[in-house]
């Protein structure tokens, strides 16, 4: 351990509901964390309306309320926090050094709390309308759009799950893919199929979105023919994947296939001892916001105990 200015017993990298999740745990257990928040603060919470699904909130809060009371939680404990986006991460020695826009730091032990990023369209209407009815969570928004028609945009896994979700609540359900086959696993193809509130369009894109205040319709055109046609819609959910924010880490750390950071089974351990990891940068499956912020639970008791044996080892 060093003395030195910028060096902390913890060093958190990310801001959405795992990274303030460790930041609260460590500041309560006295380490007084630096939180790095990154180009996001808040993570991808930040981008939705009402939150109905987290846990104490009988009557929703919006998202990001709800990042403001995670982030004043960890602040009343005695979390630094730092608006800086890091740029570079140095694990091969110990302290670990990271570099970023505004600054350099040591650690002892570094959180990474980096998030993934859903993958959109591209389409300037995807912006203005986040949250109002263009969402990449059928679990967080569904219930929203009750008895009303909605379309899922992609051919995966992920957007058949999406669609499958989808039909607890809305009248119907239509499939968008760009192919005249879907990608996904048989078993999920089979399932959507014999849904009877699910239709599919086939060999189209999406080449707007249409409303106001919130989708009222969508811009479709068939690659094939080229036919262009508006199709009513009160929702768009885009189910073409996510990406993990774990560019940084590329040939740092071990990374699973898919791009996601490799922890160990039951714990948030990487392959370097000292560096964790939590949240949606390790979470492909569930992506929720309780299970994110269950992990940075988890990540600052894993970094509590590594301190407290590097402790016990100097004394």
């Amino acid at each position: 351990m060093t003395g030195s200015e910028n060096h902390y017993k913890v060093i958190i990298v990310g801001s959405g509901p795992a990274g303030w999740t460790a930041a609260i745990y460590t500041a309560r257990a006295n380490l007084s964390p630096l939180l790095l928040q990154g180009i996001q603060p808040g993570g991808q919470l930040t981008m939705t309306t009402e939150v109905e699904n987290y846990p104490g909130f009988p009557d929703g809060i919006m998202g990001p309320d709800l990042m403001e009371n995670f982030q004043n939680q960890a602040k009343r404990f005695g979390t630094k926090v730092v608006y800086d986006t890091v740029t570079d991460v140095d694990f091969t020695s110990k302290p670990f050094k990271i570099t970023a826009d505004e600054g350099s730091y040591t650690a002892d032990t570094v959180i990474i709390a980096t998030g993934a990023s859903a993958q959109w369209l591209g389409l300037e209407a995807e912006q203005k309308l986040m949250g109002r009815g263009v969402s990449s969570c059928a679990t967080c928004d569904g219930a929203f759009f009750r008895e009303k028609p909605v379309l899922v945009v992609g051919g995966g896994d992920t957007a058949l799950e999406e669609a499958n979700f989808l039909t607890r609540f809305s009248s119907k359900v239509t499939i968008v893919h760009r192919r005249d086959a879907l990608r996904g696993s048989k078993i999920m193809q089979d399932r959507a199929m014999k849904n009877p509130k699910i239709d599919f369009l086939w060999d189209t894109t999406i080449e707007d979105i249409k409303g106001e205040t919130s989708v009222t319709s969508v811009i479709a055109k068939n690659v094939k023919t080229g036919e262009v046609t508006e199709i009513p819609t009160s929702a768009v959910f885009v189910a073409i994947g996510h990406k993990p924010n774990t560019d940084l880490f590329k040939d740092k750390l071990d990374l699973l296939p898919n791009g996601y950071l490799k922890v160990r089974a039951g714990s948030t351990h990487t392959n370097i001892p000292g560096v964790y990891a939590c949240g949606d940068v390790i979470d492909h499956h569930y992506r929720q916001a309780i299970t994110a912020a269950g992990t940075g639970c988890m990540a600052a008791i894993d970094a509590e105990r590594y301190i407290e044996a590097l402790e016990e080892a100097e004394a």
